[in-house]
């Protein structure tokens, strides 16, 4: 893939109101501190917000010129904010038509084929054509598949060998799925790997009695073992956050991670942390407690 990849991006799903509601100024603030603080890719989707995500970056994106987006495509919106999904090449190019419309931009960086996990068939019969169709006509200049789950999206590198993929929330201090099959895969195809979820919906961020994993409240178990890596962490002055967001590049196929932030101080936090140095010997202590596979730091070191 052509196209460079800044290492860290904002993900959008937080501007379009995902747990609870941001406010339009916020949501500017966010996006201008990104700016300021160098931080120029931004991930979106039509289905963050019913496309409240995508209104509200179009709006802001021209404070940030050399901005990479990437967004989503193979569910069309609907009203009553519903929610329909059309693999078809018409409903494929609708959705990136719409989307270029709320981005107020002629063309993204990326596209990806939104949660495709159950359509294969759909998938390999029309939507993979389309999208190579559209990076043809210059919509776009990079195509590949984003998704929560690790086994369908290595199946469709295996068959597609797409320039980039998302995975969200199975690579990452307390989820290594990822680490079996799709990542040894993209370094084998070349294929861009971005991570999203490195704070499994916030708890890794903040392991509060209140956090979630996973979109949901966390269970026990792992509040606590997100409190015992935040615990090593501090044993070398590193932040959890820190680590968390860091974790990812510990693999060579691994070229950005993004992070969702609904704030202007979100963003200066989760800067900061992508920023803070991680000693190695931090590293081994994390993966003699079992939060970093130890393969992984032979991989890293190779």
């Amino acid at each position: 893939m052509s196209l460079d990849l800044p290492p860290l991006g904002i993900g959008t799903a937080p501007l379009g109101g995902l747990f609870r509601d941001v406010s339009e100024q916020d949501a500017a603030d966010t996006v201008a501190a990104a700016a300021a603080a160098g931080v120029t890719y931004f991930d979106t989707a039509p289905r963050y917000g019913h496309g409240q995500a995508e209104e509200r970056l179009g709006r802001a994106l021209p404070a940030v010129p050399d901005a990479v987006v990437s967004t989503k495509t193979g569910w069309l919106l609907r009203p009553g904010r519903t929610v329909v999904p059309d693999w078809s090449e018409r409903g494929v190019r609708a959705s990136l038509e719409s989307s270029l419309d709320r981005l107020r931009r002629e063309s993204v960086d990326i596209l990806y084929l939104h949660d495709a996990d159950d359509a294969a068939d759909a998938v390999r019969a029309t939507a993979y054509p389309a999208v190579r169709r559209l990076r043809d006509e210059g919509l776009v200049r990079a195509v590949g598949f984003g998704m929560n789950h690790s086994a369908p999206l290595a199946a469709y590198v295996a068959e597609y060998e797409p320039d980039v993929v998302l995975i969200a929330g199975r690579f990452s201090l307390l989820d290594h799925d990822a680490l079996d099959t799709l990542l040894p895969l993209c370094a084998r195809t070349g294929t861009a790997v971005v991570v999203g979820g490195v704070f499994n919906t916030g708890l890794l961020a903040d392991p509060a009695p209140d956090a979630m994993f996973n979109y949901r409240p966390a269970p026990a178990e792992q509040l606590a073992r997100a409190r015992q890596c935040r615990a090593i962490c501090a044993e070398y002055g590193v932040g959890l956050a820190a680590a968390a967001i860091q974790f990812p590049f510990l693999h060579p196929a691994v070229r950005s991670v993004v992070v969702g932030c609904r704030s202007a101080a979100e963003v200066r936090d989760n800067a900061d942390a992508f920023r803070t140095p991680v000693p190695d010997e931090l590293w081994v202590r994390l993966a003699d407690a079992g939060f970093v596979p130890r393969g992984l730091l032979d991989v890293a070191a190779g």
